[in-house]
């Protein structure tokens, strides 16, 4: 048979057909386009040709063009839908990715010609945007080691491989202890809690085969037992078996490889001539150096820091006034911090829940965007890898502009958190060719029959990550390596991080948060008290957050520790971490940093980004409201549409007039006053 991994794809709008592809023809596909794309390279390095833009820099674009399409299929299925088979390719695929980057990064012949270009490259009449990539592609190969030679080169090489093997494994150990772990529950340990987290529980045992509810370690199952639970015995199983993912000993614990990650990252930054990790990945960001993002990190710890210490002592009281002695424990906070929420709020979890359904959040999330930018979402049919993906394609005045899929319940062998990707990315250089964007998510699915209920939370993750996808389907660059998110880490969090504000805006509230059982718009009294309650625990969520980015910073900004775990504590009592919160991400299962280089020393590009996406939301406020068309107009041209085309902070003055300051940040997280 022929493999369909390696034939063109005749499907409606060529998407991949994910109803012919098995498991068994990735080896031999990735193999063969590994095999074209050396080829290409190869051409490239010893064209005899003088170097030009064209055959050199365009050309390598275009080198790896089949391993590209064939690799964005088996990441998505081996990240959303993992089976032993799939892991096992993964572990393969990352030892020959790994030895094919170091060989193109490592290729003098190419790497000259790349240089010389440089050299020539106020004669060449380049545009801007390719200027731009020349100057990336030429960086891109310095920070892989072009320019070193003998046993630093060949040293470097031998570090991206293992560096790469570690983060497959860290990935699949966290995936395996959140798969095997789960919680039977007996009717009577249901008593308090509400009818979605029953019926949560209820969908996570039948999908796991048991007689019963049970509690896993999907995020969106588990955060709301330990809100609701007034056990406090099973609150205190399910945070620990929560917090110790990859910290449970035997052949998936991660804190060896975590001790391993940090020491070769190390090296890499010395072989490179780096003082430390840090200032060798922060180099490409907004930040540029530690010290600036010690320096940000540190002016919204103090007063998150006082935030948490006073929310923690009325905790407290709290719990001791229901008979609980003792200290208040990180297993307790979600349960009184809830309890508070209703107390200043009246807030009640199960009576706001109905009135977020996920059908309605993604048609607000559509409707905002084609009032924003005047695109429209349609259901199609069309093959995609899991019968709960759902696909739309977007169109504007009624051409094509992208394919959006969104998958967006949790599973058995689908990777915890949530996520943007594309299976095509947008560019020009091969045609008109428009993006394939993926949304992942992880909410508890519904029994059948029942609408899928999100959280509040879970709705601003929905539109976070259709802000990811807008920042993907609105680019509109020739070169595939600057479309879309390819931009400084610190800065790609922006459009996200800015399109949950609308989820805030009133009118779309009283639109789309409609019940589920009565069809009625959520009563403004109860969305006016929704939110005026967006800053509730607010101290909390900034201390968990900002001690996981400390984290991450100092294990890349000075000597790699030999015991990351008891540095990982070293620091967090330097700064007072709080005894009743935990990182957000403790080290064993801190897939942001240690799965791979994306998040590395990089952690704090949320906070970051959320400093100027306050402030860019500011801006449509000062000018005609939410929806101001001509911020709009200007957000997709100076913003979505450019990728990364230039620096992050050339985009971000031109869309603002200037550069933002911390305040904004401070006052809409309400840590000082407005």
């Amino acid at each position: 048979m022929t493999n369909p991994l390696l034939s063109e794809w005749d499907t409606r709008f060529e998407m991949p057909p994910f109803d012919k592809i098995e498991d068994s023809q990735f080896e031999e596909a990735v193999d063969a386009a590994l095999a074209e794309a050396r080829e290409a390279v190869d051409a490239i390095a010893k064209s005899e040709a003088s170097p030009t833009f064209a055959n050199t820099v365009e050309a390598l674009e275009r080198a790896d063009e089949t391993l590209g399409r064939i690799l964005s299929v088996f990441y998505t299925l081996a990240s959303t839908d993992s089976n032993p088979e799939r892991q096992r390719l993964q572990r393969e695929f990352s030892r020959k990715l790994s030895a094919y980057s170091s060989e193109v990064a490592m290729n003098a012949d190419l790497f000259a010609r790349i240089e010389t270009l440089w050299q020539q490259r106020d004669s060449l009449d380049l545009t801007d945007e390719q200027h731009r990539l020349l100057y990336l592609t030429r960086r891109s190969f310095v920070r892989a080691g072009a320019q070193l030679e003998g046993f630093p080169r060949d040293r470097l090489s031998e570090v991206k491989a293992r560096l790469s093997s570690l983060g497959t494994q860290f990935t699949q150990n966290i995936l395996a202890d959140e798969r095997e772990w789960a919680m039977e529950l007996a009717e009577a340990d249901l008593e308090g809690l509400p009818q979605f987290v029953i019926d949560g529980a209820r969908a996570a045992g039948a999908e796991r085969g048991l007689d019963g509810p049970a509690i896993t370690l999907s995020r969106s199952l588990i955060v709301p037992f330990l809100q609701f639970s007034p056990r406090r015995d099973l609150r205190e199983t399910a945070w620990r078996a929560w917090t110790s993912r990859g910290a449970n000993g035997g052949e998936t614990d991660n804190r060896d490889i975590a001790a391993e990650v940090l020491q070769l990252r190390e090296e890499r930054a010395m072989l490179l001539g780096y003082d430390s990790f840090a200032d060798y990945k922060l180099e490409t960001e907004m930040a540029k150096t530690p010290g600036a993002v010690r320096d940000l990190l540190m002016k919204v710890w103090t007063p998150a820091k006082e935030a948490a210490d006073a929310d923690a002592t009325r905790l407290a009281a709290m719990m001791h006034a229901d008979g609980v002695n003792g200290d208040l424990e990180p297993w307790d906070w979600r349960y009184y911090s809830e309890k508070r929420r209703k107390e200043d709020h009246d807030l009640d979890e199960a009576e706001l829940k109905p009135y977020f359904q996920l059908d309605r959040m993604l048609e607000a999330a559509f409707a905002c965007a084609n009032r924003l930018f005047g695109i429209e979402a349609q259901p199609v049919d069309i093959p995609v890898h899991h019968p709960d993906v759902r696909a739309y394609e977007i169109t504007r005045n009624g051409a094509h502009v992208s394919i959006f899929l969104g998958d967006y319940f949790a599973r058995g062998g689908k990777r915890s958190g949530a996520w943007c990707t594309t299976l095509r990315n947008q560019q020009k250089l091969a045609g008109d060719i428009r993006p394939v964007v993926l949304n992942v998510c992880n909410f508890a699915k519904p029994t059948e029959g029942q609408p899928a209920l999100l959280s509040y939370d879970d709705a601003r993750t929905l539109f976070h990550e259709f802000g990811h996808a807008l920042h993907q389907m609105l680019s509109d660059v020739t070169y595939e390596s600057v479309s879309g998110t390819s931009v400084a880490r610190d800065f790609v969090e922006l459009p996200s991080q800015l399109y949950e504000h609308w989820l805030e805006v009133p009118e779309v509230l009283s639109e789309f948060a409609t019940h589920a059982e009565t069809g009625e718009p959520i009563p403004e009294a109860l969305r006016d008290r929704l939110l005026a309650a967006t800053t509730h625990d607010m101290g909390f969520q900034t201390v968990e957050y900002i001690g996981s980015a400390l984290v991450d910073l100092e294990f890349h900004a000075e000597e790699a520790p030999d015991d990351p775990m008891e540095r990982q504590a070293e620091i967090l009592e330097s700064i007072g971490m709080p005894a009743a919160i935990p990182m957000r991400h403790a080290t064993p299962h801190f897939a942001h940093v240690f799965a791979g280089d994306g998040y590395s020393s990089a952690y704090y590009s949320y906070m970051w980004s959320e400093v100027m996406d306050a402030d860019a939301f500011a801006a449509f406020e000062e000018a005609g409201g939410a929806f101001d068309p001509e911020r709009a107009k200007a957000l997709e041209d100076d913003i979505l549409s450019k990728g990364g085309t230039e620096e992050a902070e050339t985009l971000y003055t031109r869309f603002r007039g200037r550069m933002p300051g911390v305040e904004a940040l401070l006052k809409g997280r309400g840590l000082i006053d407005a």
